[in-house]
């Protein structure tokens, strides 16, 4: 019987993705799950599944360079793990060429192990041809995000940005003052490091334990964006229209001082379970968890009695964009039919939702995407479709200039 290693669950990662269409931190979570291996194998698999995804069309080139012949598919992610660890993670080459090459299949070695050793042979001379390939193929990103990227932020800042999404991301987490201030925080967990100008966000490479605390919740400081344009209040009410997986939910709730009512909805059971088990873990007393489509005409009965609200917060599904570096599979993932589709969902659920607030109440939209059909489009759309909303203000994050995850924000009130 062979012994589980981490190549082999990130080979059996790989597969799977390929194959199931399944999201890769699902993927990788299940086959660790169920995985006896210890904690630093455990992060050299999540190393290995993630960064051959954020480098599938570079490795592709490479191993065409050396291959022309077709290679059977199995094959090609033994060699994609082999060269990611010869090429980008920097394993010695012993152990990258010997170890891969056991993955493979008795048929399958000799090829393996022929383009491996051929690899490090020829390693400089493949790293040379790469400077004079375009961005899609250097940085593995679909060439029509590349072509927008450059017509809406231009080169250099289009480089920087797939630079950016190439790179493991820093955890970052913020403070719940519902359980702890933020110097007791920062006594308590040595390992934090305070954000210069965030307060209430650290950066910490091992939360765990204050997770399991609930004294914090892991997320970029750029999701605070919204929050701090909804500006909620205590004793108000609140509607999170797209409340899961409960960040926000959370930190409005922090806003709040645990003092009105929030109600959360969500479309799926499952999410809004992640969301119950999040708000209880960082005590937050005044949520009212409610499953809704927005989609849907019928408004459920728990939310029609809470209307209307002060202020409402739609953190709308969309395209993910400004999130690649932590969603690793997104780029694979998305067409360039999905803006338009995605914007005509995300005005349908402000739609829907814009009905249920006072006047002179507070709307607040929001995505984690940088692409203007979802945050600056639909913002216009807003404002042509509900004469009863009028624009207030706008905030964004963007990662090659804030070095935060992106995301866009725009804040509306209600005439009447």
């Amino acid at each position: 019987m062979t012994l589980p290693s981490a190549r082999r669950v990130a080979l059996a990662a790989l597969k799977i993705w390929r194959t199931k269409e399944d999201f890769a931190d699902r993927v990788i979570s299940r086959l660790l799950s169920n995985s006896s291996l210890a904690s630093a194998d455990r992060a050299f698999a999540i190393e290995l599944f993630y960064g051959v995804l954020r480098n599938l069309t570079l490795l592709n080139f490479w191993i065409k360079t050396l291959r022309r012949d077709r290679i059977d598919v199995d094959a090609r992610d033994i060699l994609r793990l082999g060269f990611y660890q010869l090429f980008i993670a920097k394993t010695p080459e012993h152990a990258a060429v010997y170890e891969t090459v056991e993955l493979a299949s008795k048929q399958e070695r000799p090829i393996v192990n022929g383009i491996l050793r051929s690899a490090v042979r020829r390693k400089k001379e493949l790293q040379s041809r790469l400077r004079s390939e375009p961005l899609d193929v250097r940085f593995s990103h679909p060439r029509f995000l590349i072509e927008r990227w450059r017509e809406q932020f231009g080169q250099e800042a289009t480089t920087t940005l797939c630079e950016w999404n190439n790179q493991p991301p820093p955890i970052y987490a913020r403070i719940n003052r519902l359980k702890i201030d933020r110097q007791t925080f920062l006594e308590r967990y040595r390992e934090a490091r305070s954000l210069p100008g965030i307060l209430n966000f650290v950066e910490f490479p091992s939360p765990n334990e204050a997770l399991n605390q609930g004294d914090c919740y892991v997320q970029d400081p750029s999701t605070a964006i919204a929050c701090e344009l909804l500006e909620p209040k205590p004793c108000e009410k609140i509607l999170d229209a797209c409340a899961a997986p409960g960040g926000k939910t959370s930190h409005v709730a922090e806003l709040m001082h645990n003092d009105g009512l929030i109600v959360a909805c969500d479309r799926d059971a499952d999410r809004l379970r992640l969301v119950q088990e999040n708000l209880s873990r960082l005590g937050v007393e005044i949520a009212r968890i409610v499953q809704h489509d927005w989609t849907k005409r019928r408004i459920p009965d728990e939310i029609r009695a809470a209307a209307p609200f002060d202020r409402i917060l739609i953190d709308v599904p969309c395209s993910n964009t400004g999130v690649m570096r932590r969603r690793v599979d997104v780029r694979w993932r998305l067409k360039p039919t999905d803006f338009p589709r995605m914007q005509a969902r995300q005005i349908e659920i402000a739609r829907a939702v814009t009905p249920l607030l006072k006047p002179n109440g507070v709307l607040v939209y929001s995505t984690c995407s940088l692409e203007p059909e979802e945050n600056e489009g639909v913002a216009q759309a807003l404002l042509s479709d509900l004469p009863v909303l009028q624009f207030e203000k706008e905030g964004r994050c963007l990662p090659f200039s804030d070095d935060f995850d992106g995301a866009f924000a725009a804040r509306f009130h209600r005439e009447r």
